[in-house]
């Protein structure tokens, strides 16, 4: 990932298909530990869904992974557990915090949140954030991805 100041790190790429936005994800995922936060932000229909299933197969989930949009969590076996969270339904962060969100935070495994701008307040520091966002065809998408700096130079200690 490449510096654009002192305390975030990020990369910004095109994606043309769901192959390619999976593909970003699974690059993303060869970096993750467990404990990490990924943010997944962007408009209905952008590719949230199919970025959080890239990244999960990329974690060794097996099973089809499909949005959690109406039982708000999915939790997946994969390298590691893997929890699928979707706050598009909720109103608030207040029903965000009724969902025991730090809990998944502090967890050992990789937690993947959908619609997270609307309970970033409750976002740990070391999330990463995921923005997707349309791009000049009617197919592409832009995918921006952007983390805290780690041991002052975005590498894991």
């Amino acid at each position: 990932m490449s510096g654009r100041d002192t305390n975030i790190f990020a990369m910004e790429r095109p994606s043309h298909s769901a192959e390619e936005t999976e593909a970003i994800a699974a690059e993303l995922a060869a970096e993750l530990a467990p404990g990490d936060v990924v943010a997944l932000v962007g408009d209905l229909g952008a590719g949230k869904t199919v970025f959080a299933r890239g990244l999960a197969r990329a974690l060794g989930v097996q099973e089809p992974v499909h949005s959690p949009t109406f039982t708000l969590i999915h939790e997946y076996q994969g390298r590691w557990p893997v929890f699928h969270v979707d706050l598009y339904r909720l109103a608030g962060v207040a029903e965000a915090e009724s969902l025991g969100l730090e809990e998944y935070f502090e967890a050992p495994g990789v937690t993947i949140i959908e619609w997270a701008d609307r309970a970033a307040s409750l976002l740990p520091a070391r999330a990463i954030r995921c923005e997707i966002r349309a791009g000049a065809g009617p197919t592409e998408r832009v995918i921006r991805i952007s983390r805290p700096a780690r041991n002052g130079r975005g590498a894991r200690p």
